[in-house]
């Protein structure tokens, strides 16, 4: 390590330690309880550490031997941390296996909520290290989503609003596309059941007492099918968005049978009687444009002229 670097290092680890000690004290003064001062001290050292994973939108922390921190990025919108927490209360509730949430933090303005620490890798790193496992793993997929919609949560936000945003708000959909998946979103069945919003094998992690559902930021009330869909587009957008050769015959072929072996199981659970599920998949495609995800850019607008087109005919 550089000398500069090694002296920053030491100044931020005094400037956190000298923090830690005057909120303690601050604290004892007031009068505050044990497990505040506690708090404080977690606060001051997890700023020293490193993240242990991190996502678009948020930083996982080490808190201590039983914990960690799910930490928010700061321009992640407060109200998100206050739905997830609601939400992962109400889920641990309902005994939909997730790992279980404590209170609410705030960090250098920004927000996270404290977990249950829990020994586990994603499925998706499982399916990466044991290929062998991936039929396994695509019906495990498709019966904790399906456990997932037998349940209704009250006051979650309507997944169809959110879908109307997103479509508005999706600048590289031409205009007449973004019209026509708004008329098509409007024509589909609402519903209550509790949905992920955002279910796929790296929001699952394999433990010792079984697959846990994490990430329910996304969660909303709507029709199963279109967390389905969902699903169905985030399984198959990348073989859809890859140039075919950079992306080997044999990846092609394993996400190709793993897509297809979820929802094959996910039908045999609970059967599309409406075939609603080819209705909501143009509608999921337009949305999630508004991502703005480039490689997928124009994968997703010929997905949502496919099903235009296929549904207007």
């Amino acid at each position: 390590m550089p000398v500069s670097g090694f002296l920053h290092w030491l100044k931020t680890c005094y400037n956190s330690l000298v923090h830690c000690f005057i909120t303690i004290a601050c604290l004892v003064v007031r009068g505050k309880f044990i497990a505040e001062v506690w708090m404080a001290i977690m606060i001051a050292l997890s700023q020293l550490a490193a993240p242990v994973a991190q996502g678009r939108t948020a930083e996982v922390y080490a808190w201590d031997a039983t914990h960690i921190l799910k930490l928010y990025r700061d321009w992640c919108p407060r109200h998100w941390v206050e739905h997830e927490s609601q939400v992962a209360h109400a889920i641990v509730a309902a005994g939909i296996p997730t790992p279980t949430a404590g209170e609410i933090v705030e960090i250098e303005g920004r927000r996270g909520i404290i977990y249950e620490r829990v020994r586990a890798f994603s499925m998706l790193q499982d399916i990466r290290a044991r290929p062998w496992r991936l039929w396994l793993h695509a019906h495990a997929l498709a019966e904790l989503q399906a456990q997932v919609h037998r349940l209704v949560v009250p006051g979650l936000p309507r997944y169809r609003d959110g879908l109307a945003h997103d479509i508005s708000h999706a600048s590289a959909l031409p205009k007449p596309l973004r019209e026509l998946a708004l008329e098509r979103l409007a024509t589909l069945p609402d519903g209550e059941t509790l949905c992920h919003g955002d279910l796929h094998p790296d929001n699952v992690l394999i433990t010792e007492r079984g697959p846990l559902i994490i990430d329910w930021m996304t969660a909303v009330s709507g029709s199963p099918w279109a967390d389905v869909a969902r699903t169905s587009m985030i399984l198959s957008i990348g073989v859809r968005a890859a140039d075919r050769q950079q992306v080997p015959f044999y990846l092609r072929w394993f996400a190709s049978f793993f897509y297809r072996a979820y929802l094959r199981h996910y039908h045999a659970l609970n059967p599309d009687l409406q075939e609603e599920l080819p209705r909501w998949a143009p509608v999921i495609a337009a949305a999630r444009l508004a991502e703005e995800i480039k490689p997928e850019r124009e994968a997703l607008i010929a997905m949502v002229q496919a099903g235009v087109r296929r549904q207007g005919s």
